[in-house]
């Protein structure tokens, strides 16, 4: 895949599926902690998942003229994506085949000469990946590599906006790899959204401690206790769905507060006024108890002014109009959906150390037909469709993830240390955390395989 008619080939075509699935029967084997911090265990991580699941390596905006490209880094390996003369995206090995220098370096660019050249000596490949010329072609006694020493490829399709890559040359394409969850997240214009954030946390931390905490809610009212005016996080009103794909989904109520808050009335108002002005809604209107009545109202009026306001809001359940729809997908990758955008969230391991990862965290916003600038409600601040995103890359405390992301990354430098603890021996985990359950019980899978 990687052409524009490619890229919409699959779209879904109805609405997406919100059946309840019934949960798979669970081993339950302990969750131990050196798994976490194991050098071994992280080995077998590589060989046996990391070089075998697909894995999102950019965002197709950034391939849009021949011969654009960008580069993917998991632990030791640097992929690069590049856009052929022939509109196609592929993906090779960035190393040179001469004596293993990386071809490019830096996160993206272009390549002017229509070759991707080795900086070190010279070795120019064509953009589908054919060794074309060498120095001193002649000099070779075994004979010229012209054609022959060419680019190792990496499997890559393109789907939802993004560059997909697979290091398994075997791997089951994408949609296959990706299951039912691929006409759901279709139903959401993501072709259309646009990356306004971009930003790299070097963290201190295991990157499964940033999967465990997106498949669960659980942490929702002391991580995050803000949300209790604008969310509903009990899990009694959640719907939790596990994939025999190794993926799962949370559907969570928005746009209103939990049942669970008494008062609260002046922080649900205010923190959703920008909403509701943009969508002529008088906030005022729901005092007096009536913030329970945020949700249907905003539905209703979004159905309606939908396609005034700028938005096709069709492929939409009107619970995707105001709720918070999340997917983890297996190994390391979380969707959570919004209706004007998506927070796109990843941890990636380190190149040698167990107890570190890189933590990335986009937001791609869906700004209205016609509209230059929109209020990103989930970051709390203006976007510009413009201005391209800033790749920010720091440690934490130096760059954000913004608000909320922000208060899930202090908790995982302390988690990790207690880890080490000689009073903690495995997980006691609640019925509502079986995604983290069911998450480990796939890694266990895919390494035994």
């Amino acid at each position: 895949m990687g052409t524009p008619a490619e890229e919409i080939a699959h779209k879904a075509t109805g609405l997406a599926d919100m059946s309840k699935l019934k949960d798979p029967e669970f081993r339950h084997t302990p969750i131990t902690p050196e798994r976490y911090f194991s050098k071994a265990w992280a080995d077998r991580e590589w060989d046996k998942v990391w070089t075998k699941t697909w894995q999102i390596a950019g965002v197709t905006a950034q391939l849009r003229e021949t011969g654009d490209w960008l580069t993917a880094e998991f632990r030791t390996e640097s992929i690069v994506c590049i856009r052929g003369d022939d509109g196609k995206i592929r993906a090779f090995y960035n190393v040179c085949q001469h004596r293993g220098m990386p071809l490019v370096t830096g996160v993206a660019g272009n390549a002017g000469s229509r070759r991707l050249t080795c900086p070190y000596h010279g070795w120019a490949y064509e953009l589908a990946g054919t060794l074309k010329t060498v120095p001193d072609e002649a000099d070779f006694i075994q004979g010229s590599p012209c054609g022959k020493l060419n680019l190792v490829p990496v499997k890559c399709e393109v789907w939802a906006g993004f560059v997909w890559i697979n290091m398994d040359e075997d791997a089951p394409p994408l949609r296959q790899f990706l299951g039912p969850i691929a006409d759901q997240i279709d139903t959401y214009p993501m072709e259309r959204m646009v990356r306004t954030h971009w930003v790299t946390i070097e963290g201190n931390f295991n990157w499964k401690l940033v999967q465990d905490n997106f498949n669960e809610s659980y942490h929702v009212p002391f991580v995050h206790p803000q949300t209790k005016f604008v969310m509903e996080y009990s899990h009694h009103h959640c719907q939790f769905d596990l994939y025999p794909e190794g993926h799962a989904r949370m559907f969570m109520p928005g746009a209103g507060p939990t049942k669970m808050l008494r008062g609260g009335e002046n922080e649900t108002l205010q923190m959703m006024a920008e909403e509701l002005k943009f969508w002529d809604i008088d906030p005022d209107q729901f005092r007096g108890g009536k913030t329970g009545d945020i949700r249907a109202v905003l539905q209703r009026v979004k159905r309606e002014k939908g396609a005034e306001k700028g938005y096709d809001f069709s492929t939409y359940t009107d619970e995707q109009l105001t709720d918070h729809w999340h997917y983890t997908i297996f190994p390391n990758l979380s969707f959570s959906l919004k209706p004007d955008g998506n927070i796109w969230l990843r941890a990636r391991p380190h190149e040698s150390d167990p107890e570190k990862c890189y933590f990335d965290m986009w937001y791609l916003t869906l700004f209205p037909e016609g509209t230059d600038r929109y209020y990103s409600y989930s970051m709390s601040e203006w976007v510009d469709v413009s201005v391209p995103a800033p790749y920010e890359k720091g440690k934490f405390g130096e760059v954000s993830t913004g608000p909320g992301i922000d208060q899930d990354v202090a908790v995982w430098e302390h988690q990790q240390r207690g880890l080490h603890s000689r009073g903690y021996k495995r997980d006691y985990l609640a019925w509502q955390e079986r995604r983290v359950r069911y998450f480990h019980e796939n890694l266990e899978k895919w390494m035994a395989d």
